[in-house]
């Protein structure tokens, strides 16, 4: 008789949870998921899948004012908020029906339920109990919002998916992507933008140069930034709603939006009830292979707040499932993971920032070419395409590689596996670039920039 009802049990249908359960399973073991709002997560319903939808429709409204710089003649373009919404609730809906499908398709069982730990063996949903020999901690995030009166009046990144009407005004509160990319979402539907970071700059830990150069091109596009400042209170008004800042001023607005990062989302299922230690954040702290402090308890994904990226959790739960289930310990490589801002324009980058390279090595060439992308010369378009590599001087290898421009992160995609194989500055010298293109200026770049002072 088997000693515990399942080999593993799952808390959370998001990446990480499904691809986990669906290999495990495939190898035989039998494998239950609870997940008690919709399959697919964060990234399938409130994240990366309805914002880039989101972002298409945004981008449409500037590919309608290039357009007439190349002799098209276009009538009035408007949007459609609840089309938009609509269409993007049906591709969401088709992919929710997709994972199910992968799930069961494997053998692993779905149980549509909250579930909290009992001890470190056991789960209650509901009033059943369910036994398993490994548990696995897969239940993500969730964004946080400020503590500041007025509180109740906020929005985060789950609500902007579903409101009702397109906002004629809109307030963001952050400096991380979430907050740039919604940014540039609503102003390019239509709205007016103001986006207000407590920082000097937004997006920090990505390299200087494109954070700045950013900066420049959203507020070409007319978004607002409000740098050092914080919201401090919102309050409802006849027109809409006030949001007072921390220098004195205020902004009058239709929707705040509090994009101000997310939380672990690990409250109320058992976790330190079990033994299962947490750091400050709410994080559960794992080691190298994602075991928790307590033995057959791990955890992947945006709940162990460690590289908080989707395809981050797909690789740790195929490194789970080869540690666990086939006896092959494999600890995550975090080094040279590619990234993307789906701002407008995208950013993307891989690798060492400058910065960073100057704190760790004696010697560091940064190249970097900055131009105005050959179809604005037709569209009229005042707008700049920044490319920057960074080199170990001592050994030549390119350590990082950063872009602000169309189509950044398809192109650092690629660039990301030339760092992962440890690629040099000649070797990027030696390859033929595709002429007409950006992508061309990372193979094109012969001179470094002058070293800082």
């Amino acid at each position: 008789m088997a000693r515990y009802d399942f080999d593993l049990i799952t808390l959370g249908a998001g990446s990480g949870g499904v691809r986990a359960s669906r290999l495990a399973a495939s190898l035989g073991a039998k494998v239950a998921v609870f997940e008690e709002r919709y399959l697919g997560g964060t990234c399938v319903n409130v994240g990366c899948i309805p914002k880039k939808l989101l972002v298409y429709a945004a981008e449409f409204a500037e590919d309608f004012e290039d357009a007439a710089g190349f002799g098209w003649t276009l009538g009035e373009p408007r949007i459609d908020w609840r089309t938009l919404i609509r269409r993007k609730d049906a591709e969401i809906a088709r992919l929710n029906g997709v994972y199910r499908r992968l799930l069961e398709g494997s053998g692993a069982r779905i149980i549509e339920s909250h579930a909290s730990l009992v001890d470190p063996h056991t789960v209650l949903a509901g009033d059943r109990r369910y036994t398993a020999e490994t548990i696995l901690v897969a239940t993500g995030g969730w964004p946080w919002k400020p503590p500041i009166p007025g509180e109740e009046h906020l929005i985060t990144s789950n609500d902007a998916f579903h409101l009702e009407e397109l906002p004629g005004r809109v307030a963001i509160g952050g400096g991380g992507y979430i907050a740039v990319e919604f940014a540039g979402i609503f102003r390019g539907l239509g709205a007016r933008v103001t986006l207000v970071h407590r920082g000097d700059l937004f997006l920090r830990g990505f390299d200087d140069d494109l954070r700045a150069a950013l900066a420049v091109e959203m507020r070409k596009r007319d978004i607002d930034l409000r740098f050092a400042r914080t919201i401090e209170r919102i309050e409802r008004t006849p027109s809409g709603l006030r949001a007072t800042l921390s220098d004195g001023g205020s902004l009058e607005t239709d929707v705040v939006m509090s994009a101000m990062g997310r939380k672990p989302n690990t409250s109320g299922i058992g976790l330190e009830e079990a033994g299962v230690e947490l750091d400050g954040e709410g994080a559960v702290r794992v080691d190298p292979l994602s075991r928790s402090s307590v033995p057959n308890i791990y955890a992947i994904g945006d709940c162990t707040n460690r590289l908080n990226l989707t395809p981050v959790a797909i690789a740790e739960a195929r490194a789970f499932v080869e540690t666990v289930f086939r006896g092959n310990p494999t600890p995550m490589d975090y080094r040279d993971v590619p990234t993307a801002v789906f701002s407008q324009p995208n950013l993307g980058t891989v690798g060492l920032t400058e910065a960073e390279a100057r704190e760790r090595l004696a010697g560091v060439d940064v190249y970097r070419s900055k131009f105005r992308p050959l179809k604005h010369t037709l569209s009229g378009r005042d707008e700049q395409a920044l490319l920057k590599l960074v080199v170990d001087r001592a050994t030549d290898r390119v350590l990082g590689a950063h872009m602000v421009g169309a189509d950044a992160p398809e192109i650092i995609q690629g660039l990301a596996i030339a760092l992962k194989c440890g690629a040099t500055k000649a070797q990027f010298d030696s390859t033929i670039g595709i002429h007409p293109t950006a992508a061309e200026e990372f193979v094109t770049m012969r001179d470094p920039v002058p070293a800082p002072p």
